[in-house]
């Protein structure tokens, strides 16, 4: 965004004083660099004054100065196409504290990484922070608030916009499928393999503050039978329990996990239709603190996805909500989702 003229006549009066005291060739200043190159042209030193001041201005005028903005783009965040896919249905899946480098081509998630083939990897993709907590937030209500693990739904309840409040205004229908839930419903704090602050809807007031949102809280074998029965809401999170999840037990496990339980709902006619499922890991080990909280995996699976699609753009967690909001149809973006790079690329136009 160009500055405002006042500032614009500013910075180019600071510019235009300092040019007019260049003496060009001085014995006093440096040499010019080898690696710039310049052709003498008639009138020596006001030319080039002339063209340092025609460049800042260009620059202040064109490009925007600084601002105290991000940068829209970069090489390895090329210009985001619109949006061009909408879901039926959109899962949520994540999976714990591992490097991209230990999952993508790892022989040990062959499932996983067949899916990344078949669909889209993001490649460029990190974490928000460390430890757990922060990163589930972020991909749920687009800012990080708390980077406490211990963290109850009763201690910290959030009133904060989030994903649920954003579903009910929009008239969108949501459920978490978490394993090991002790019942339908229940808010309360870890329980045996159940973490909680791997279930962050439950920390939501839209979800504490109502029975009937409540009680789309349910115990992830619930998943199985509204696939059956064809009752799948238009937004699922779905969580793994502390084993399942890679947390306590090896990427194997994991693994072996998705293809048992996730294939299934992968290969449905329901999702084979208009689905969308982001597998995606939480954190990167906590030694890696790259971008707040590491490099990590991500999988985008959908019938509209681009085939062995692989995607070199900058994400973090909150590019994750905004598609997954967006792709329902839900305009209104909870904290940073707002301002995240979409991810329309990964899909071909419907």
């Amino acid at each position: 965004m160009p500055l405002p003229p006042n500032e614009t006549h500013f910075t180019i009066t600071i510019v235009a004083k300092f040019l007019s005291n260049l003496k060009i060739g001085d014995s006093h200043h440096k040499p010019v660099s080898p690696k710039a190159s310049y052709t003498a042209m008639p009138g020596g030193s006001h030319f080039v004054r002339f063209g340092f001041l025609f460049i800042c201005f260009f620059c202040v005028t064109g490009c925007g100065g600084v601002t105290g903005q991000p940068a829209t783009s970069s090489p390895n965040q090329p210009a985001q196409p619109g949006q061009s896919v909408q879901f039926g249905h959109v899962f949520i899946l994540v999976e714990e504290n591992a490097e991209y480098s230990n999952v993508i081509s790892n022989p040990a998630m062959p499932y996983l990484n067949s899916l990344g083939m078949q669909n889209g990897i993001a490649t460029n993709y990190y974490a928000n922070g460390h430890p757990s907590i922060p990163n589930y937030f972020e991909l749920t209500a687009g800012q990080t608030l708390t980077f406490d693990d211990s963290a109850t739904p009763q201690g910290f309840p959030i009133s904060a916009d989030n994903v649920v409040h954003e579903l009910i205004a929009a008239g969108k229908s949501w459920k978490s499928y978490a394993e090991s839930l002790p019942s339908a419903g229940y808010t309360g704090n870890d329980s045996g393999k159940y973490a909680v602050r791997h279930n962050p809807l439950a920390y939501f007031s839209d979800v504490q503050n109502s029975n009937s949102q409540a009680q789309n809280l349910v115990p992830f074998t619930q998943l199985a039978s509204d696939l059956s029965a064809g009752t799948l809401p238009q937004y699922s999170f779905i969580v793994p329990n502390l084993c399942d999840d890679a947390h306590d037990c090896s990427l194997t496990t994991a693994d072996s996990w998705l293809q048992n339980n996730i294939d299934s709902l992968v290969k449905s006619s329901a999702f084979q239709k208009n689905g969308l499922l982001i597998i995606v890991f939480d954190e990167a080990d906590t030694s890696d603190v790259a971008h707040g909280g590491g490099h990590i995996p991500a999988v985008i699976v959908s019938p509209f996805a681009k085939h062995g699609f692989q995607s070199t753009t900058f994400y973090q967690h909150q590019s994750a909500l905004r598609l997954s909001l967006e792709g329902l149809g839900v305009t209104k973006l909870p904290g940073d989702a707002a301002k995240a790079p979409a991810m329309w690329e990964f899909f071909n136009a419907q």
